[in-house]
């Protein structure tokens, strides 16, 4: 395992949409095994491929309840509603408020191949949408509230 360099904003693979997984080989174990140091070394609760560079369907979460892998991720339904602060490992020190369902159910695959489909509620919902958007070029900076700044911590 290596941890890799998280893309920040700015850089134009944010931006673009990512491919699906054709074959789950060792080169998407290694970007799995990757992805999960380089987030737990960030201190983050989730990342997409994309933010190491990577231009392939698969994310990784860890909002507390045990690390979960996703490859080809796919929202299959979302309900109700919550507002809520988002950050972004690839958006330092920015955070903002930004509508999300409160439950969302997604399918994908493990990392052995096999089917597996979650149901999230609250930050894990807000979790699963916000790395998803990521395999769309969609950042939540894009999302947030009209009414509500983009806030700078410093």
């Amino acid at each position: 395992m290596a941890t890799r360099i998280i893309r920040k904003e700015g850089d134009p693979i944010l931006r673009k949409v990512s491919r699906a997984v054709d074959k789950i080989d060792d080169r998407i174990i290694t970007l799995l095994d990757d992805m999960k140091e380089t987030m737990y070394d960030a201190d983050g609760a989730g990342l997409a491929a994309p933010q190491v560079g990577v231009l392939r369907r698969v994310i990784i979460i860890d909002v507390g309840e045990g690390l979960i892998e996703l490859i080809n991720p796919e929202i299959v339904s979302e309900e109700g509603s919550q507002c809520g602060e988002e950050g972004c490992l690839s958006l330092p020190g920015i955070t903002g408020e930004v509508i999300r369902p409160n439950i969302v159910k997604i399918k994908g695959l493990d990392r052995k191949g096999e089917k597996i489909v979650l149901e999230g509620k609250e930050l894990l919902a807000r979790a699963f949408c916000h790395e998803v958007d990521h395999l769309n070029g969609i950042l939540f900076i894009d999302k947030v509230k009209k009414d509500e700044d983009v806030i700078e911590k410093e």
